[in-house]
C-alpha cells in the first residue's frame, strides 16, 4: 500500500484461537496486527484475480475442437 492512498476503519470478528495467533505472529516479526492483516487480504485477493483471469480449460478445448476440427480430423488419417 502506497503512502498516498486513503485507509479506513471497518470491524469484524475472527476465530478466537486465530487471533491468538496472528497477535503472536505480530509481535514475534514486530510488526502491526493490521500489516498481517492487509499482507493476507492482498494475497488472497491477488490469488483470486489469477484464478480469475486463468481461461477455462473445457472452453478452450472446446473451442479448438472446432475451430480445427478438420485438422483434427486429417491427422486422425
Amino acid at each position: 500500500m502506497t503512502e498516498h492512498q486513503s485507509r479506513e476503519k471497518f470491524a469484524t470478528q475472527m476465530d478466537s484461537a486465530m487471533l491468538a495467533e496472528l497477535r503472536a505472529l505480530a509481535k514475534a516479526e514486530g510488526r502491526q496486527l493490521q500489516s498481517l492483516i492487509e499482507e493476507a487480504v492482498g494475497k488472497l485477493l491477488e490469488t483470486r484475480q489469477e484464478a480469475r483471469a486463468e481461461p477455462d480449460f473445457e472452453m478452450l478445448m472446446k473451442r479448438n475442437h472446432d475451430r480445427y476440427a478438420g485438422v483434427f480430423e486429417k491427422l486422425a488419417k
